[in-house]
């Protein structure tokens, strides 16, 4: 799996976020690694789970803030970090979800947020 890392580490400053921008592939990668701890975290079964959108940031791994349409009008925004192993013959990218926030709408802009 190709990391985020390397296609946009010339547009992020260290520390900082990224403008939000359309979700890709690797980005749908990303939630799905994650979605088992999301379901056991928000105590539901997703059938649509799609990424929408994205934010990320260099800082000790890289940290995304995703936009996932769960059904209907309902959102919710994830935050995972992604430790991106840096020698050779070390397995994928390993992804950690960090928090969930639900209730969320199309609308809502992606903030970093914490829980």
């Amino acid at each position: 799996m190709t990391s985020l890392l390397t296609s946009t580490m010339t547009s992020i400053e260290l520390g900082g976020w990224t403008e939000a921008q359309d979700a890709t592939e690797e980005t749908q990668k990303i939630c799905d690694q994650v979605k088992h701890q999301v379901e056991e975290k928000t105590g539901k079964n997703y059938v649509e789970y799609r990424a929408i959108e994205y934010r990320n940031q260099l800082e000790n791994g890289e940290t995304f803030l995703i936009k996932v349409h769960v059904g209907g009008t309902d959102y919710i925004h994830l935050r995972v970090l992604q430790i991106i192993p840096l020698v050779r013959g070390v397995p994928s990218p390993k992804d950690f979800l960090q928090g969930v926030e639900q209730h969320k709408t199309k609308d809502d802009p992606l903030v970093p947020f914490t829980n």
